[in-house]
């Protein structure tokens, strides 16, 4: 494979599994020395032993003590990264637990804000840089039940657009990936939750509620993603930014 990111360097939260994995793969493949930065110590060392990478063992909910000093030591020196890692709670509104809520809110969006924030002055000072934030189709569209997780994402897609019009004079790009359901261990998580709320057989949850809205019926693959990823942090993207590729099947074309 072309050696495309052959001297960037890359940070990819969330990226001990699922998405994240794929992306890293991806990236280390074109050459990158990618961080995988996780909540899972033991995964996020041992994937980055086998792509040549580092790891960097974090909790991103815990904003708190993702201070500045503590995040200059890691984002400093990144040239690519990718906003990635997520969790989900579904419930109806009356029954969102406020702590799952805000939960979700800084994981998902102030922890990004956070980490661009600190990468920032690196990329402007070597005049390039690539922000990829994995929003969702949730980031442009809604889903009942999924009140956190959509405020999460359309929130990441606004910071994703400003982060683009604040670097233009830099080299700095800034975009968004936006998938449908990937097939990933949360996505399965998903599908015993969505049976509960909508009081559904798991084995129909997938032809009943997650792929009604696609025109082409069948899950997104990890590597489908990974491959977006790598292209939006290649030079070939350098006029790109300020977008959302939506990966979603035709869901968002409704």
């Amino acid at each position: 494979m072309e050696q495309s990111l052959a001297g960037r360097r890359a940070l990819v939260t969330g990226g001990a599994s699922g998405i994240g994995e794929a992306v890293v793969r991806s990236l280390a493949a074109r050459g990158a020395h990618v961080t995988v930065a996780d909540i899972d110590a033991a995964s996020a060392s041992a994937l980055a032993a086998e792509v040549g990478g580092s790891s960097w063992t974090v909790d991103l909910a815990d904003t708190l003590a993702l201070t500045d000093g503590r995040l200059a030591g890691v984002l400093g020196d990144v040239d690519i990264l990718v906003n990635n890692a997520g969790i989900q709670r579904i419930n109806p509104i009356p029954d969102f637990d406020p702590a799952d809520f805000r939960l979700i809110l800084a994981l998902m969006l102030e922890a990004p804000f956070l980490l661009i924030r600190a990468a920032l002055p690196g990329m402007y000072k070597r005049g390039f840089g690539r922000v990829i934030n994995v929003t969702s189709v949730h980031g442009i569209r809604a889903s009942p039940f999924k009140a956190a997780y959509v405020s999460a994402k359309h929130g990441l897609e606004g910071l994703s657009k400003v982060t683009a019009l604040e670097g233009g004079d830099h080299g700095v790009t800034s975009n968004c990936v936006s998938p449908g359901y990937v097939r990933t261990p949360m996505v399965e998580k998903q599908i015993v939750d969505q049976a509960l709320v909508h009081g559904i057989p798991e084995e129909e949850v997938l032809s009943r509620i997650m792929l009604t809205e696609s025109a082409v019926k069948r899950l997104v693959e990890p590597a489908e993603v990974g491959s977006l990823v790598a292209w939006l942090a290649s030079a070939d993207a350098a006029m790109v930014t300020g977008s959302s590729y939506s990966m979603d099947g035709g869901w968002s074309a409704r």
